[in-house]
């Protein structure tokens, strides 16, 4: 594989693209945004115009798109556009790497069923760090010869490649019990520090004491300190991508019978701070916390 597609370029699709560039992979990129496009050519990238411009010269493409619709669009295509399921030479693969329903994923695995093309539904974790970086945390589902075959373009993006399963929504399944711990570990960091401020502790102190603590891990150490750096917006973690998770982990509790108690109070936090910071990202949550109380923890 030496042609690679990437659709979707923004804060984790422009980190797919960058290191599937410096691994010198020939890398076409489409995005809605003419600045997106602008900044994937400026980085070595080539533009295209269309999904089947992406299908036909690639031997593998990413799906780094916001919805299950729009996956599914972008694969699938419809009466008026072929999508890649349309457009891509037998033998090609499709990573999945977008998080979308189980059931979607499915839906988009049995579309591709009578086609000559290979599907990986393959989530990643590890934010905008670890697309920049290519240290994303991949939860891939398709046979062990398929993950093999994509094995090249999976490493040039990623740090750790998880075998979650073998069939389309595994992936996804995954990634939806993944985001109901993250974002209740986000929420608690939230509330825990709205607590320091109130009680005056010092910012940095109260970091250093959580980072070198059981409770510091990568979520929790990198919230608390764009928090206390008053970083809420423009970090590359945007409100409504974790807000959209949220909706699907509890979707699937909701499907399965299981009570998510911690999850769902986080998912409401995350409304909160949508509502009223639409164009904040994940830590503005705290905002909404520090309004309430008349204090922030700051440096």
């Amino acid at each position: 594989m030496t042609q690679v597609g990437v659709i979707g370029l923004g804060d984790m699709g422009s980190g797919l693209a960058k290191n599937l560039i410096a691994d010198g992979f020939e890398t076409r990129g489409l995005d809605l945004s003419e600045k997106r496009m602008t900044n994937f050519t400026a980085m070595g990238g080539i533009g295209v115009g269309s999904v089947a411009e992406i299908g036909a010269a690639c031997q593998a493409v990413f799906v780094m798109v916001m919805t299950g619709a729009q996956a599914k669009q972008v694969i699938l295509g419809d009466a008026g556009t072929p999508g890649l399921a349309g457009s891509m030479q037998p033998g090609g693969v499709i990573l999945l790497t977008a998080t979308i329903k189980a059931g979607e994923a499915r839906e988009i695995g049995a579309g591709l069923a009578d086609t000559q093309l290979d599907f990986i539904d393959t989530p990643v974790s590890g934010g905008f760090p670890g697309a920049q970086n290519g240290t994303l945390t991949m939860m891939a589902s398709g046979s062990s010869a398929l993950l093999e075959k994509a094995r090249p373009v999976m490493e040039a993006v990623s740090g750790t490649i998880h075998h979650v399963g073998t069939d389309p929504g595994m992936g996804q399944t995954v990634k939806a019990c993944l985001q109901s711990l993250i974002g209740s570990i986000f929420s608690a960091t939230f509330e825990a520090s709205a607590l320091a401020a109130k009680a005056g502790v010092d910012a940095e102190a109260f970091h250093k004491v959580v980072s070198t603590s059981g409770a510091g891990c990568g979520v929790a150490n990198s919230a608390l300190e764009n928090i206390i750096d008053g970083k809420f917006e423009g970090t590359g973690s945007h409100i409504n991508t974790m807000y959209k998770d949220l909706t699907i982990s509890l979707d699937l509790a909701r499907d399965l019978g299981v009570p998510l108690f911690t999850a769902a109070t986080a998912m409401q936090l995350f409304q909160a701070g949508r509502t009223k910071h639409p164009e904040g990202d994940n830590w503005v949550v705290t905002r909404v916390i520090e309004d309430i109380i008349g204090a922030e923890l700051r440096r």
